[in-house]
């Protein structure tokens, strides 16, 4: 893919997840009903202020991604929150699953844009 092109996804990419992660803070997108399991889940997480800590370290991760500071590292770190935000989707909220998709689809991209990054992690 030509350096354009990149540059749209990796900001494609970290725009998206920011405005996720403010979501976390600010709650401004609206969800609709989920299983009582999965709400139960995600009411312990934030009681734990767990999602706190997620959020912020996915708007770090999105504005060095926004801004290729550290890009491949930053792909990896999102990766575990796209792979997280797909399989919940898909055991829970199967209808819903679309923006994990994307997501997921976006994380890929980008890292496979990087693959050259992470050639000497693959060497045995």
């Amino acid at each position: 893919m030509n350096s354009k092109g990149f540059m749209v996804l990796r900001i494609l990419l970290g725009l998206y997840v920011i405005v996720f992660s403010f979501n976390k803070f600010f709650d401004f997108i609206p969800f609709g009903d989920s299983p009582e399991v999965f709400e139960n889940c995600m009411v312990t997480l934030e009681n734990a202020k767990v999602m706190y800590a997620v959020g912020t370290v996915e708007i770090a991760t999105s504005i060095a991604m926004i801004f290729n500071k550290y890009g491949a590292l930053m792909a990896l770190l999102l990766m575990s929150v796209s792979i997280n935000a797909f399989i919940a989707h898909a055991a829970f909220i199967p209808g819903a699953i679309a923006g994990a998709v994307i997501l997921l689809l976006l994380n890929i991209a980008v890292l496979f844009e990087y693959k050259d990054k992470y050639s000497r992690l693959l060497i045995s």
